[in-house]
């Protein structure tokens, strides 16, 4: 591993916006800041919205800047790419953000139900040869994950560079039966006038790899939906 890496690892875990658990504390069940993120760590009742596989954390830090009276978690498993966002808020002094390294499939065991407002899924793996569907995080098994942790009035967006993943999302919320807000397949193209000017603005926040599907003129699909009233209810009864 390279020694810079190495350093920032390091540093990763003297950031007080970063909560980083040992595999065990993600494994075993509820972690201490279950329910407890308003409280212990914003100190507010400010909603709070997830960004899960946030990389280095851009959308995450763009929203939070956007708006100050909302809190923001970036969530992703490579500590090498939330270094950099982590970085961003220590220096800024961000008051509302944190960063969680843990795998997504563990959401639950750090979140309480009704804590979590929205969600974004900004260019997940499409996970093209997941035949089954499964892996992906607009999956239904995912759904019902979020499901667990989100308000009923929340709003889940997607936002992905992969027709693919696209396509598969319209089919997984016609399944499910959520409810589709709206959706575009090129946000940039003869859809951006579909838009109203703050969906515009959040829309128009650029991540890094954003950034390279853009040059190589590939189109960026977007889809806001929320899920069904059974979903919630099947989750809190479970």
């Amino acid at each position: 591993m390279a020694k810079k890496k190495l350093q920032h690892f390091a540093e990763l875990k003297t950031f007080k916006c970063v909560f980083e658990p040992e595999n065990d504390e993600m494994t075993s069940g509820d972690h201490p800041m279950k329910g407890r993120w308003h409280a212990d760590y914003f100190g507010n009742e400010n909603p709070i919205t997830l960004e899960l596989g946030c990389g280095k954390g851009e959308y995450t830090i763009a929203l939070a800047g956007m708006y100050p009276k909302r809190n923001f978690i970036g969530v992703d498993i490579k500590g090498a790419r939330l270094w950099r966002g982590a970085k961003t808020v220590d220096q800024s002094g961000m008051k509302n953000v944190a960063f969680l390294r843990i795998k997504i499939e563990f959401l639950t065991h750090f979140f309480a139900p009704n804590e979590i407002q929205d969600i974004w899924l900004t260019f997940s793996d499409p996970q093209p040869r997941d035949h089954k569907g499964t892996k992906r995080l607009t999956a239904q098994s995912f759904l019902d994950r979020y499901a667990e942790i989100m308000a009923p009035t929340g709003d889940i967006h997607v936002k992905t560079d992969s027709d693919f993943l696209y396509r598969e999302t319209l089919k997984v919320i016609e399944k499910g039966k959520h409810k589709p807000v709206i959706h575009s397949p090129d946000i940039y193209g003869n859809d951006h006038s579909k838009f109203t000017p703050e969906q515009r603005e959040i829309l128009g926040v650029k991540t890094f790899y954003e950034g390279k599907f853009l040059a190589e003129k590939e189109n960026i699909n977007y889809i806001h939906f929320q899920l069904n009233e059974q979903s919630y209810k099947n989750q809190r009864e479970a």
